[in-house]
């Protein structure tokens, strides 16, 4: 079998709120976990060759332009191909599961849209990571794929199908006007008995549209942000109301390293970050469910309750043990594959003051805070109060010894104040005194323990000497002023350490041992975003606007952003990524507000 190299950035992303499916710009499915997000994949071509599953659809053009374009809106895809012989498309999409007995279905239509082609159509899942064993059976329309152990999965065709090993095969002609139709999905899905996706089509794409008319945001980089809104809604599970950091697993930070991560998890912090982003844009109800699946989260803790994990399932679920995938040869031979990450039993005390932050905004814009929820803030306080001057793992959840990290300590001072603003705003009960002198206390302990006097800016860890790329939330955070001249000083020493044309990375690989593993990794997407937000908040808004054009011609030709770039602005890591996301909207929405001479006040 011929195997095509497909690059991180050229694929796009379908989904149904429950799972999603990469499709590169050749037409090819080469990633998809069935039937959850968090499921095992049965197309992971994308992490190793061909023979580890995919469901390609190509016309015999070899010297034909390809594309690849949303329906304005949605999350409805088209690969294109135009030549001279013709043009040729393919829409995929899934419909949405807001029902518990839906079960995920793909739908590919290919139509002629003129001249004539002839076009070739592989469809091989290999069930459980590719670790299966297999075995297909075909007649006529239908094929159905089997392996011990594991659901039955079914392809239904209007085109006859051939069976090739354990794939079905098709070779088939389309001319002007003519299309063919496609569905894959569980072999006792009814909706495969019959091929009618007329009303299908037009139910997925009235949902997306009407989800995408509900933004509140009119400004200058409209069409990035309701993309970015889109993939965030994506990345959301309609079933439990959390939402995943990203849509796969083990796409490198670096080409050939060990780099490389599950991120099909809900994290605290990423978590958190997107509902602040989508509650800016007018969406509540994604808020409501978010704060209601934290509550799960807490509930089902095995530890104290106070205490929070750094990440959770998807289904609220406390342990995501790490397991390598030694039959995968990786993406661009990037090993260990891993699923799972066991960087859920490492203690990041940054998650109580990102999280609170969305909690205070979610009562501010949404509903109030229930009796119950109010019980567990205060915990969640008091586990802070108890334990903020603990060293820990820190943000990019470091493999080596912990540390004190300025981020962590930084997040903790905003998880008391927005306690305390919230308590003050509801009139809601709390040791008010206790908790003001412990907010206070962790103010000093920044200041006098993390400015550098030598160096004449802040520091990333506890009297240490180096710089980290989280500290861009100092001002975003409100902790300082965007303005202060100390953290001028701070945002140029960023500028001249970690950043380079607009992409910042997150740290100096040779200053930072604690990381605990070999190899580089690339510039990080979020990062880059909020350096271009301090920039506009410091006043420097011609430099931001700039910056953040550039960063904006790094996204792929969809505008979806992977966890990191290259130093080409290529996308590595996993992909799409919420952070990355987030970050974009955020920095747009203040951005416009600054250019158009609206300057933006806080008001708590």
């Amino acid at each position: 079998m011929k195997h095509v190299k497909r690059n991180i950035a050229d694929h796009g992303i379908i989904g149904d709120l429950r799972t999603c499916a990469l499709i590169a710009s050749d037409g090819t499915i080469d990633y998809f976990c069935w039937p959850n997000l968090d499921s095992p994949s049965v197309f992971t071509a994308l992490l190793d060759s061909d023979e580890a599953g995919l469901f390609s659809i190509t016309p015999d053009w070899p010297e034909a332009r390809r594309q690849q374009l949303y329906l304005p809106d949605t999350n409805i895809l088209q690969t294109r191909w135009l030549d001279k012989q013709g043009v040729a498309e393919i829409t995929d999409y899934m419909p949405i599961c807001e029902e518990q007995d839906k079960q995920p279905r793909i739908i590919r239509r290919i139509k002629m849209v003129h001249g004539e082609a002839r076009f070739q159509l592989r469809c091989a899942p290999v069930h459980d990571y590719a670790r299966a064993n297999t075995q297909a059976s075909v007649k006529g329309g239908l094929a159905t794929f089997s392996a011990p152990g594991q659901p039955p999965l079914c392809l239904a065709s209007t085109v006859e199908l051939q069976l090739e090993g354990a794939a079905a095969v098709s070779s088939f002609t389309l001319k002007a006007g003519e299309h063919a139709e496609f569905m894959f999905g569980c072999a006792e899905d009814k909706h495969l008995e019959h091929l009618e996706t007329e009303f299908c089509f037009r139910e997925t794409l009235e949902y997306w549209r009407q989800w995408a008319s509900k933004s509140n945001y009119h400004g200058r980089w409209q069409e990035m942000v309701n993309r970015s809104a889109l993939v965030l809604k994506l990345l959301t599970s309609w079933q439990h109301g959390s939402i995943a950091a990203a849509a796969t697993f083990g796409l490198p930070e670096e080409l050939g390293g060990e780099r490389n991560w599950d991120y099909r998890a809900s994290w605290i912090r990423d978590a958190s970050f997107s509902m602040y982003a989508l509650m800016r844009l007018g969406y509540v109800s994604e808020a409501k469910h978010f704060t209601q699946w934290v509550g799960r989260c807490v509930e089902n803790s095995h530890h104290d309750e106070a205490r929070l994990q750094v990440m959770y399932r998807l289904d609220s679920g406390t342990e995501l043990h790490e397991i390598e995938l030694l039959n995968l040869s990786g993406y661009a031979n990037s090993m260990p594959v891993r699923i799972g990450n066991d960087a859920w039993q490492q203690t990041q005390l940054d998650i109580y003051g990102e999280l609170m932050d969305a909690v205070y905004l979610a009562n501010k814009y949404g509903e109030a805070i229930s009796h119950r929820g109010w019980s567990n803030v205060c915990r969640m306080i008091d586990y802070v109060c108890e334990n903020w001057n603990q060293p820990d793992a820190g943000i990019w959840e470091m493999r080596g010894e912990p540390q004190h990290f300025l981020h962590s300590r930084l997040m903790c001072w905003v998880a008391l104040d927005r306690a305390l603003r919230l308590g003050m705003k509801r009139s809601l009960s709390m040791p008010y005194e206790r908790w003001d002198r412990i907010r206070s206390e962790i103010r000093a302990d920044i200041w006098n323990n993390f400015w550098n006097e030598e160096h004449g800016h802040f520091t990333s860890t506890r009297h240490g000497q180096f710089l980290d790329a989280s500290m861009l939330l100092m001002p975003l955070v409100r902790f300082v002023g965007a303005t202060d001249p100390e953290w001028i000083a701070t945002l140029d020493a960023i500028k001249e350490k970690l950043v380079s044309d607009g992409m910042v990375r997150r740290y100096n690989m040779d200053e930072t041992p604690a990381d605990g593993l070999e190899g580089e990794e690339g510039s990080f997407a979020a990062c880059s975003f909020w350096y271009v937000e301090c920039l506009a908040r410091a006043g420097r808004v011609e430099e931001a606007h700039f910056e953040f054009e550039k960063l904006l011609s790094y996204a792929n030709p969809l505008g979806l952003y992977a966890e990191e770039f290259d130093h080409h602005g290529y996308a590595l890591g996993n992909t799409p990524q919420a952070l990355s996301h987030l970050a974009l909207i955020s920095t747009a929405f203040f951005l416009n507000r600054k250019l158009s001479g609206q300057d933006p006040l806080w008001q708590p």
